[in-house]
């Protein structure tokens, strides 16, 4: 099947997020294995096509309030700096939390910006991702993950929203409960050779259009086939959400495997784009990812994708 952009050669590589900057170039930062999870690297291109070679943008120091496992970085441009959102595993309690690094340039370094957590809930948090509504106010989707959460003997990672400061680096009030696994397509458990039974419901990602919200985010396991881009809609940014019918991006067999941890960006001409990442080795889901980008559209009321992908 003809794809402008797939494959991308960019590999090893989970949770992509490109950034559209204001200086018209796009950047592409992700969870990054070739530097062990000890930070992150950023990759630059002017096409979506031809991306230069990635470099360091962002690592973890003996100051920083993290320690190991960088996961699911995104960039929000405002007001003329950079602020990188990311999880990371807290020295103090030895799980992950949300963590803030601001730049002046979309290419770093970027530098801890709190001495601790943006929050602390007194449980695990992962996959921050910002969204700042047309009126101003500022709003942190994330994930409560699954490793300590556990729902009648299920460990489950549902989604939640809270309002975050105009500064970005704080939140306002309490979280709201948007989601949990429930839906088919969205529950394949995984089950770890103690027996004890995983569903996921992460990488929240808000794309707003026609004055209509619409959360995007995945379910099912990241190292199986079946792990998707699913939809939800809702008329306020704080929710509640109505789930798809369907997901938007599944496996195509033979082809394609466990697209997912997505998000979603517009090109110089508005066009909407759904970056996010797929196995690299079809028969070996896993950690080894690869980018993937894909136009989405907006019909019947929702979102909806076509993978793309290039024959051998």
């Amino acid at each position: 099947m003809k794809s402008e952009f797939n494959p991308s050669g960019i590999i090893q590589i989970g949770d992509p997020f490109v950034l559209h900057a204001k200086d018209g170039m796009y950047y592409m930062y992700a969870t990054s294995h070739t530097i062990d999870m000890m930070g992150f690297k950023v990759w630059k291109s002017k096409d979506l096509k031809h991306w230069d070679e990635g470099k360091v943008c962002y690592m973890l120091t003996e100051k920083s309030f993290g320690y190991c496992d960088c996961w699911a970085p995104e960039v929000t441009e405002y007001e003329g700096k950079y602020y990188l959102f990311f999880s990371t595993r807290w020295k103090k309690t030895k799980t992950l939390r949300l963590g803030v690094a601001i730049s002046s340039s979309p290419e770093g370094p970027f530098m801890d910006a709190l001495e601790g957590p943006l929050f602390d809930f007194g449980y695990t948090a992962i996959d921050g991702s910002v969204f700042i509504d047309d009126d101003g106010k500022k709003y942190l989707y994330y994930s409560r993950d699954c490793n300590d959460n556990i729902v009648n003997g299920e460990h489950q990672s549902h989604l939640y929203v809270i309002r975050l400061a105009d500064d970005l680096l704080s939140v306002v009030g309490e979280p709201v409960f948007l989601t949990k696994p429930e839906k088919d397509y969205e529950i394949t458990p995984y089950i770890s050779p103690e027996g004890t039974v995983y569903k996921w419901n992460e990488g929240p990602f808000l794309v707003k259009v026609n004055g209509e919200y619409h959360l995007m985010y995945s379910g099912n396991h990241f190292a199986s086939k079946y792990y998707c881009i699913c939809g939800a809609k809702s008329s306020s940014p704080m929710g509640p959400f109505e789930k798809y019918d369907a997901p938007i991006a599944t496996y195509i067999e033979g082809k394609v495997s466990g697209p997912g941890h997505n998000c979603a960006f517009r090109d110089d001409e508005g066009n909407l784009y759904c970056a996010y990442h797929v196995h690299t080795i079809l028969s070996e889901p896993g950690n080894n990812r690869q980018l993937f980008i894909d136009r989405l559209y907006y019909r019947d009321g929702k979102l909806q994708m076509k993978i793309t992908y290039n024959d051998e």
